[in-house]
């Protein structure tokens, strides 16, 4: 092989794997969904929820970027699973003032396939659940309406005892609605989960006592990752706060959900997740 024809070759292997990874990133590791398994150590965790399973979800974006078929057949996925606690961090809905009502629709028609825990099914609200400039309590009082309407409890600052765990559910950091000295306050049980949308409420607010595990959303792992380097898009200002588990400090661990949906139809290296924990005593 001459040099000019070694050149060409080289040239045209390079452009065909970037096509290659463009396509992929696009066609096919966006809706790629993983299901996350591990146990879950809780302190005091009651003996009649040792061996429990509990389903995270996050950013589900229903809206026009990402496919109703793909995310009612994620929940089909779910169902097959039968979790005892469903729990959702936010982020139901890409919002678009243009779409009105069509997008409540849209979000009604989803989550009627959406599969409910034995024990319960909660939720808490995300930025893009606030409408535009995460700053609309219409567009946030539609959600929950909606959210409510298919059997899904939303804490917006609240706590929610199932079977002797508390759920500790706080509104979104940047919609300056999350408040969980508030809801903190409503605790009943030794044990609980802490549920944020954005894995920065850990470090920005206050959480007097409280001490384990929370449950985030919000990155979508970066959405995007080279390999051997940081997501360099990253909607946090803390940047360990990728994906998975992140100790916060000697008294709190975030798992934070690569999430079900997008606001870009590409990931890289980052697939779709539903985390499904065992529940153990730690």
């Amino acid at each position: 092989m001459n040099r000019r024809a070694f050149i060409l070759r080289t040239a045209g292997a390079v452009v065909g794997s970037a096509i290659g990874c463009v396509g992929y990133a696009i066609g096919v590791e966006p809706h790629w969904l993983e299901i996350t398994e591990r146990e879950f150590a809780i302190e005091h965790l009651p003996a009649n929820l040792a061996g429990a399973r509990l389903a995270h979800l996050s950013d589900l974006h229903i809206g026009p970027q990402v496919s109703d078929d793909y995310v009612v057949h994620s929940f089909d996925r779910l169902r097959a699973l039968n979790p005892d606690i469903v729990v959702i961090t936010g982020d139901f809905i890409t919002h678009r003032r243009s779409r009105g009502e069509a997008q409540y629709q849209q979000l009604r028609g989803v989550l009627a396939h959406l599969p409910h825990g034995r024990l319960a099914t909660i939720a808490i609200l995300g930025n893009h659940d606030y409408g535009r400039g995460w700053g609309d309590p219409a567009v946030a009082a539609k959600v929950v309406a909606e959210a409510e309407r298919a059997g899904v409890r939303v804490l917006r600052n609240e706590v929610q005892a199932v079977s002797g765990l508390d759920f500790v559910g706080v509104d979104d950091l940047w919609a300056r609605r999350g408040d969980p000295v508030v809801a903190l306050r409503s605790r009943e049980s030794a044990a609980a989960i802490a549920l944020v949308h954005n894995p920065d409420a850990a470090d920005e607010q206050a959480w007097p006592g409280f001490s384990g595990w929370m449950l985030a959303g919000h990155t979508h792992g970066g959405q995007c990752k080279p390999p051997f380097l940081p997501p360099p898009l990253l909607p946090v200002k803390n940047r360990r706060y990728v994906a998975g588990e992140v100790q916060v400090d000697a008294a709190r661990t975030l798992y934070i959900s690569r999430g079900v949906g997008h606001l870009i139809r590409a990931r890289f290296l980052v697939r779709p997740e539903i985390a499904l924990f065992t529940l153990r005593s730690a």
